[in-house]
């Protein structure tokens, strides 16, 4: 495609994603073998409990995950599988340096993708569920990465998982409203703040252990690409985000002297699927034939995807990436987005590889997410790859 092509194809005033980028701590998990080892760093015996964990394991589809804790720190850190012991000093320890360490990968990742120099960063929006300090994790990735002192910085925090998408739209608000503006999103996460040994009165922490991963994902966003030097991804056009009243415990956490206490509600799919397809319609202003867009949501997990695919009427193709992202990296909070739209842009690719006489992919699609309150965050948005 040429150059005068290219700028035809996108309106120079819409945010557009420039770049996409990701880091993972060393630790690989292959779920398979988690419960094994999730029962012997802990040193607990329970054979219901495994075996309960075992069914769980099975049933998120997950096959790896990348998790910062390990044995070395449980070695330094016994505590950390202890019940009633505070430890939450100890845990913010670990994940206020994990995260940015993260972060500050995933972001130079990114920053490489894009092509430019990270003093052409001019605001930053930094989301993360993993971490609580003064001053916050945007000053020290700022650092990390040497971006300019009057870099104007946005943190999210605690925001779940919509947390990658709530970071989008903010970006995407920015992006519009200070032309000429690069925009860094970053997102880190760690299950640290809340990893626990296995207790038969929580046997809901097991969904976690099943389901959860770590990482970070970054994005740069901004108007008007520079042709020849960016690369115009996807165009985001209108944005939405509403919560569902007297929800809020549907999906609850609380930071305690132990971490942070999770519990998902089991109503949760249900509600989802009671209220996407009302969101869905606002979002794109109008009923759509769906299975002509792309599908970039954030898989909180094998069921929401099911219930979704069955009450949208999805074709199985239409959640792909997501199912990928999801047994690649498992839920890993508000950077799965990230990993998401890099497999949309991988299965765009292979498609034009391909060649021959197969349809067009699809232009325009949704970018979904659904996190704590419960709130649903949307954009809608045009892959400017096909």
């Amino acid at each position: 495609m040429g150059i005068g092509e290219l700028c035809k194809k996108f309106d120079p005033k819409k945010a557009i994603i420039l770049g996409l980028g990701k880091a993972f701590p060393h630790q690989l998990v292959l779920q398979d073998f988690l419960v094994d080892a999730y029962f012997k760093i802990t040193n607990r015996h329970d054979p219901d409990l495994k075996q309960k964990l075992v069914r769980l394991c099975k049933t998120t589809s997950v096959k790896t995950r990348y998790v910062v804790m390990s044995e070395e720190i449980l070695a330094r850190y016994p505590e950390l599988a202890k019940e009633g012991v505070p430890t939450v000093t100890q845990r913010l320890d670990i994940c206020n340096s994990a995260v940015t360490e993260m972060a500050i990968a995933a972001s130079s990742s990114c920053i490489e993708k894009w092509g430019r120099p990270a003093s052409d960063i001019t605001h930053l929006v930094y989301v993360s569920s993993s971490e609580a300090r003064l001053p916050g994790g945007d000053l020290y990735l700022a650092k990390g990465l040497g971006l300019r002192p009057d870099t104007q910085r946005v943190m999210l925090y605690f925001s779940g998982c919509s947390g990658g998408v709530a970071g989008l739209r903010v970006a995407k608000d920015i992006a519009e409203n200070n032309p000429g503006s690069r925009v860094l999103l970053a997102t880190s996460e760690t299950t640290i703040i809340g990893y626990r040994p296995p207790n038969a009165d929580r046997p809901y922490d097991l969904v976690g252990v099943a389901l959860f991963g770590d990482g970070a994902g970054a994005a740069i966003i901004g108007t008007n690409p520079s042709i020849g030097t960016e690369t115009p991804l996807f165009e985001l056009h209108s944005s939405l985000q509403r919560f569902l009243p007297d929800t809020e415990k549907i999906i609850d956490g609380r930071l305690t002297e132990e971490g942070i206490s999770f519990r998902l509600d089991r109503e949760l799919p249900q509600i989802i699927e009671d209220n996407v397809q009302g969101f869905c319609d606002e979002l794109c202003e109008g009923k759509m034939d769906y299975n002509k867009l792309f599908w970039a949501v954030h898989p909180g997990g094998p069921a929401i995807l099911n219930r979704m695919e069955k009450k949208l009427a999805l074709l199985p193709e239409k959640l792909a990436a997501s199912r990928r992202a999801l047994a690649d990296y498992g839920n890993a909070s508000s950077n799965t987005i990230v990993y998401v739209l890099e497999y949309v842009l991988e299965e765009e690719k292979r498609r034009l590889e391909r060649g021959g006489d197969e349809e067009k992919g699809e232009q325009w699609g949704l970018i979904l997410a659904f996190g704590p309150g419960i709130t649903f965050e949307g954009i809608l948005a045009r892959n400017l790859t096909v």
